[in-house]
Formats: C-alpha cells, structure tokens, sequence
C-alpha cells in the first residue's frame, strides 16, 4: 500500500499545523510522556493541559507518585473522566519505580507489561518518547487511513490489519529502513485526524492529502456501515459514579453515606449500583465504622 504525498506533504503541513502541547517540548522524559497519553485517552487534548501540568510539577518521577496514597492521586484526576486510569497509573509507576529504577522502558513490548499500558500506548510511548518507528494507531489515524488509502467515510471496527495498514505509510529510506522522520509521520498521521480529518467534518481543502485521497477521488461517499454510537453521558452509571467522586475529593476525611446520597438523588438504585461499582474499581473504601472514603485514606 502507498500514499503519494502532494507537494505540501504531510510533514511540511505538521511543521506549520502542529499545536503547542507542553508535551511536545524538548528534553522531556519518558515519564512525562507517559502520563500525557494515558490523560489524554477518551479525553479531549484541550482539558489535558492543565491537569499534566498541575501533576509534572507535582510528581515529577514515577517514584514521586508511586510514594502518593492511591485516594490523592485520584483526588488530583479530578473531573478527567475514567477515573480507573489514575489508579492504573499509580500502580504503573510503583512498578516503574521498583523494577525499572524509576525509568519508562523503550521496548513496546516490556511497555505492555506494565499494569494500565496497552497497545496503543505503549507504542505511543516508544515513538513519542523514544522515536522508535513503530506504527501508532488511535481512532484519528483510522479514519484518515480509512479515507485517504482506502476511501471509506469510516474506518471499520479495530482489527489488527490497523497496524499494518500504519505501518505500510511510514516513510522509509531508498534501502527501505525506516527513515529518521517516521516518528514525526505519526504524529503527523495523528494530528492530522485531529484538526482536519476530523470525525464531525471533513476539512479537505486544509488537507495535504486531499490531492491523493481515495475517498475525494470516490466522490465522498457517505457511511454504509452501521451508524456510529454517540457515547451518552447524562443520568448514566459513569455520571452517578462521578458526582458519588466529586463528594469523597472535595472532602478531606471519610463522609457518611447520606452525603452520597444526597449527591445522586433521582434514582436510588443507579446510585447503589454506581457506589458498589466504586467499591468494586477500588477507588472508594469503607471505614471501619461504615464511612466511605477515597481508597488508601480509611
């Protein structure tokens, strides 16, 4: 499979298109880096920012989190979302700090033996952070596979043949190495999806694929598979289960189960279920005289 880049490539466009994430900046470890893809999953980039900071400063070394109390490190997520990923994270860098003298490894596969880490990160952790040309596949690179290489308006479900299709695109060297810019492609290929080949519009004529595109050149068709689910949030379990975290956050001590309650009140039952969900996850404990409280804070 081959792309032919027009004469604005991909490259040029990300040179000029690129945002200024504070992950992006020079020097940084793989730490640092880490803990941006494992904010930023299911998680637009725009609300990362300021809890990556907020948390660099504060735990700047896996050993520095891993010396934290599972309950701070979710109080310190806040309203991130997914608040199970914090709790992976904190045990990823008890790991990394015993095991790995507080260094993130390199190797995609010693990645994925970490607790939380899983293919797409660990890859985006060895390109990113290390510049290992491995492919990195996320729902943006799909889709512009999808449409530019094999002209459908969405990308089917996530198969294995995602990696290979990635792979196929990075720029190689004329002896067919992988060329010292297939890091950067990735990214490139990622932000791309991002801000113009988005999943709401597709901004074509911003494009540096356009010219190429298999889809442009269909004529655009539209979808012909199954529609797309659009994720529902209000008066959900996930809902319920975040307002029961905001109490047990904005607290400093164990609370009484009427000040959940009072928390999620239109519906009991979703509000039982949502709590022994918590209990389940670890992220809230109960005391010993029946209060609850963020977990390792009883």
């Amino acid at each position: 499979m081959k792309v032919t880049m027009p004469p604005v490539t991909l490259l040029e466009w990300f040179g000029s298109a690129e945002r200024d994430l504070p992950w992006r900046e020079p020097g940084l470890s793989g730490w640092h880096i880490l803990v941006s893809e494992i904010m930023s999953q299911q998680t637009p980039v725009s609300r990362v920012v300021e809890p990556w900071t907020r948390w660099m400063a504060r735990w700047p070394t896996p050993s520095a989190l891993a010396a934290e109390t599972p309950g701070e490190v979710v109080r310190a997520w806040g309203r991130l979302g997914y608040p199970r990923r914090a709790l992976r994270l904190h045990e990823c860098a008890r790991v990394l700090a015993e095991e790995f003298d507080d260094t993130v490894p390199d190797d995609v596969d010693v990645l994925l033996g970490l607790p939380g880490i899983g293919e797409y990160t660990a890859r985006a952790v060895a390109c990113f952070a290390y510049g290992r040309p491995v492919p990195v596949v996320d729902v943006n690179v799909r889709r512009v596979i999808a449409r530019s290489v094999h002209g459908r308006a969405e990308p089917a479900n996530p198969a294995r043949r995602d990696l290979a299709d990635a792979e196929a695109l990075l720029p190689r060297d004329a002896d067919g190495a992988y060329a010292a810019t297939a890091p950067r492609f990735s990214a490139a290929l990622m932000e791309l999806g991002a801000l113009v080949c988005t999943a709401r519009v597709a901004r074509c004529e911003q494009c540096p694929l356009e010219p190429s595109c298999e889809w442009v050149r269909r004529g655009r068709p539209a979808h012909d598979g199954p529609p797309r689910r659009t994720a529902r949030y209000e008066g959900t379990d996930r809902q319920a289960r975040g307002r029961l975290l905001d109490v047990l956050r904005d607290t400093s001590g164990p609370v009484e189960r009427a000040a959940l309650d009072l928390a999620w009140e239109r519906d009991p039952g979703q509000r039982a279920r949502a709590l022994d969900s918590l209990l389940v996850d670890g992220l809230v404990e109960v005391t010993d005289d029946g209060l609850f409280t963020l977990a390792g804070e009883s």
